[in-house]
């Protein structure tokens, strides 16, 4: 079904969510569904790696050196990242170092941690 198409998860360390903003999910629950989307598109065929980036410090040149190492196929940008006002120049400009480093990719969004592989699944 994947054929081995190569995806890259991006989206906030689970160190760095502010858990507040979004009530009822904890570091625990966001890790088990990030791991059981990973699981499934795993067991789909997709080769899956993750890249968690910090709120700005250090993210563009994180996903860039990410995205320099290997072709992805597709390219899923979190829900914290993307809809969390607070973070919105960092989806902006993270945007931006995937469209430069990886053109060809697609570019999918979950609504939160327990769609990514839907996400994905619309592209590829």
């Amino acid at each position: 079904m994947g054929d081995g198409k190569r995806v890259l998860f991006i989206g906030l360390d689970p160190t760095v969510v502010e858990y507040d903003r979004w009530p009822g999910l904890t570091r625990d629950k966001l890790e088990a569904a990030l791991k059981a989307d990973r699981d499934a598109l795993a067991a789909a065929g997709y080769a899956v790696s993750v890249c968690f980036v910090d709120r700005g410090e250090t993210a563009e040149r994180v996903v860039a050196e990410t995205l320099g190492r290997q072709r992805y196929d597709c390219i899923m940008v979190g829900a914290g990242v993307r809809k969390d006002d607070a973070q919105f120049l960092l989806f902006e400009k993270l945007i931006n170092v995937i469209h430069r480093h990886a053109p060809d990719a697609a570019i999918c969004f979950n609504t939160g941690p327990t769609d990514s592989a839907a996400a994905v699944q619309r592209w590829l």
